[in-house]
C-alpha cells in the first residue's frame, strides 16, 4: 500500500486545485465536458480492419455500460480511463445502453464531441421491458429500470458479439482492460467476477427466503459467495443457450409476489449465479468506495493490488467534490474528470 500513500499525497494539490475550480463553475457549463487526447495502439497489437466487420472481430474488447444524464459524468471519466490505460485502446468497442424514453441524441453527441474517434454503439432500452418487474428497494437510485439493462446485454447487442465486459459508470480503472477481458470463464460458467466469500451472503434475503425449504435449497451444492453486478465478464453465447435472462426475470416476478429480498438488481443474480462463477482477483473491483447506501461515509480500499476503484454505493465522487466534502480516494477519481470547468487537470 506504500505505492498507493504516495499517490494520494501527490493528487492532494491537484484536489484541492479542482475543488476550487468546481466551486466556481456556472450552471452553463454544467453538462460540457472538454475532449479527451487521443490514445494509440502499441506496435504489438493485433490490426483489426476499419469496417462493417470490426464489431465482429475477434481481437475487438467489447464493453457494455449504460449511459444516461445523472450518471454522465462518471461514466465519461470511465471511458477515458479505460482508454488511458490500455495497450490497444483502438482495438475497443464501447457498447451503450440508454432509456429509450431519454434524449439518445444529446447523449450520443455529448460521446463524439469528448471522444471523437471512440468506435461506440448506443442501443435504446425499453423501459417497459423490465418496469413491471421491479420491486422497491433499499435505496430510490436502485428502482431505475435502466438499473436492470445489464439482464438483456444479451439481447440488445449483435449476436457476433461473444464476449463483453461489463462496467457501471462509478468506476475507473487503472489496468489494461484487456486483462480483465480475457480472463478464463472455464469450461460452463457464464460469467467471471470477484467473489467476497466472508460477506455475510443470508443478510441479501429476507426471513421469508430462508424460511422456506423451497427456495433456501436454491444454494444447496453450491459455495454461494456475494459478488459486485458492476463489473463482471460475461459470455453472452452462454447467456443465450441458456436463456439467463429468463431466469433472472423469474426470480423477479417471485419477488413481487413474496418480497424475497431487499436490494435492487443484484439478489437475483446471485440467485441465479453464485456460486457458480469464474472467480476473478479482487484487484478488479475495489469497491464499496461510495460508502454505505445510508450515509455514504468514506471508505478505504481492500488490502491488495488496485486495478479497478469503484464507487458503489450512496455517495459519488463527482457529488462530494462539488460539494467540497471529498473522502480521501475521490483524489484518484478527479484526474479522470472531464467536466469542464475554468482549471483543468491536464493543463
Amino acid at each position: 500500500m506504500p505505492k498507493l500513500t504516495y499517490l494520494l499525497h501527490s493528487l492532494s494539490f491537484l484536489l484541492f486545485i479542482y475543488l476550487a475550480a468546481a466551486a466556481t463553475s456556472t450552471a452553463a457549463t454544467s453538462n460540457q465536458f472538454r475532449e479527451a487526447p487521443q490514445f494509440y495502439n502499441s506496435p504489438d497489437c493485433p490490426t483489426i480492419q476499419d469496417d462493417d466487420n470490426t464489431i465482429c472481430s475477434d481481437h475487438t474488447v467489447h464493453v457494455a455500460m449504460t449511459l444516461d444524464s445523472q450518471y454522465l459524468r462518471g461514466s465519461m471519466a470511465a471511458i477515458l480511463s479505460v482508454l488511458q490505460h490500455s495497450s490497444c485502446p483502438q482495438n475497443i468497442d464501447f457498447h451503450f445502453v440508454a432509456s429509450a424514453s431519454t434524449d439518445t441524441e444529446n447523449l450520443r453527441r455529448t460521446i463524439c464531441n469528448s471522444f471523437p474517434y471512440l468506435r461506440f454503439y448506443v442501443y435504446p432500452f425499453d423501459d417497459s421491458a423490465v418496469l413491471g418487474l421491479i420491486s422497491t428497494s433499499i435505496r430510490a437510485a436502485l428502482d431505475c429500470p435502466l438499473n436492470y439493462a445489464r439482464n438483456y446485454l444479451a439481447n440488445l447487442l449483435p449476436i457476433c458479439v461473444r464476449r463483453v465486459v461489463y462496467l457501471d459508470s462509478d468506476l475507473i480503472l487503472v489496468d489494461d482492460i484487456a486483462k480483465l477481458a480475457s480472463i478464463p470463464l472455464g469450461e460452463n460458467s457464464v460469467l467471471a467476477a470477484p467473489e467476497y466469500c466472508n460477506a455475510n451472503f443470508t443478510t441479501y434475503f429476507t426471513p421469508t427466503f430462508w424460511s422456506n425449504p423451497a427456495l433456501s435449497l436454491t444454494f444447496e451444492g453450491r459455495k454461494a459467495c456475494y459478488f459486485n453486478t458492476g463489473v463482471m465478464v460475461i459470455d453472452l453465447e452462454r447467456w443465450r443457450n441458456g436463456d439467463y435472462t429468463t431466469k433472472i426475470e423469474e426470480w423477479m416476478e417471485l419477488q413481487k409476489r413474496m418480497r424475497i429480498y431487499e436490494l435492487g438488481s443484484l439478489p437475483p443474480f446471485l440467485l441465479v449465479f453464485a456460486g457458480n462463477i469464474a472467480s476473478v482477483d479482487h484487484r478488479w473491483n475495489q469497491h464499496g468506495l461510495g460508502g454505505d447506501n445510508f450515509r455514504g461515509l468514506c471508505r478505504d480500499l481492500h488490502p491488495g493490488p488496485v486495478s479497478l476503484l469503484h464507487w458503489s454505493g450512496k455517495g459519488k465522487p463527482w457529488a462530494r467534490l462539488d460539494a467540497n466534502r471529498p473522502c480521501p480516494l475521490d483524489a484518484l477519481w478527479a484526474p479522470y474528470d472531464l467536466l469542464q470547468t475554468p482549471y483543468t487537470l491536464d493543463s
